[in-house]
């Protein structure tokens, strides 16, 4: 007889909150409740579910019947949710994954534990993705490509065959990566940059920002709105 497995969620932030809705509407686990550490714990209900303290959780929730999955963002380039993940792992608990239903995974791609792939990307063959690792929605992952562990990758990335990421590298919206690119450890790459060849560990790339135009919206409204004359 089938059985949902039991799901503990850690965090109760806008991205537990999402991780929440994912699981429970595109996954075969049943999330009981969600755990904190002590001194965060503030309330004890969370998307109406029960809220334990990091104390209490292998009493409440033993590790036996209870996986759990780290829901935490990019907070210290990702490194807080790595050093959970082992925390909980060292535990006993599995850290399942979850990969959308509308994501094209190709068979051969190898995904770690605690990951969070969402609708709309694709993961060409040959791709290797750590542990730890969140792929927003919309991305293209090209063949042969490695994820190390604890990258956070936004949406609408495109990144070509045969790159590697290394671990706890955040990569900004509408970012490219050029093929054969390896990339540093912990790199910051904003939205919207261009990675053409190799990184250091710890290096910084910010695209410019388009600038504000001189001419205000209202000023632009009126422009439109006036007649222009006709060529006879």
């Amino acid at each position: 007889m089938f059985q949902e497995r039991k799901l503990i969620i850690f965090g109760i932030g806008e991205f537990a909150e999402v991780v929440e809705y994912y699981f429970r509407s595109d996954s075969d686990r049943q999330i009981v409740g969600f755990v904190v550490d002590d001194n965060y714990f503030r309330e004890e209900s969370f998307c109406g579910l029960p809220v334990s303290p990091m104390t209490e959780l292998v009493v409440r929730w033993p590790a036996s019947n209870h996986e759990v999955f780290v829901a935490i963002g990019y907070s210290g380039l990702n490194r807080v949710r790595g050093e959970k993940a082992v925390q909980l792992s060292s535990a006993g608990y599995t850290l399942p994954s979850f990969v959308s239903s509308k994501a094209v995974v190709a068979t051969n791609v190898k995904i770690g534990g605690n990951c969070f792939v969402l609708e709309h990307n694709t993961i060409q063959p040959f791709v290797a993705i750590g542990n730890n690792v969140v792929l927003w929605s919309g991305n293209h992952v090209g063949h042969h490509t490695t994820i190390e562990n604890s990258c956070f990758v936004t949406s609408h990335v495109v990144i070509a065959g045969g790159v590697r990421i290394g671990e706890e590298t955040f990569v900004g919206i509408n970012a490219a990566i050029r093929d054969h690119v390896s990339v540093g450890r912990r790199n910051i790459i904003g939205a919207g940059a261009l990675i053409l060849q190799d990184t250091p560990d710890d290096a910084v790339f910010a695209a410019e920002a388009t600038p504000v135009s001189k001419i205000s919206s209202q000023r632009m409204l009126r422009f439109l709105a006036t007649p222009r004359a006709t060529k006879k």
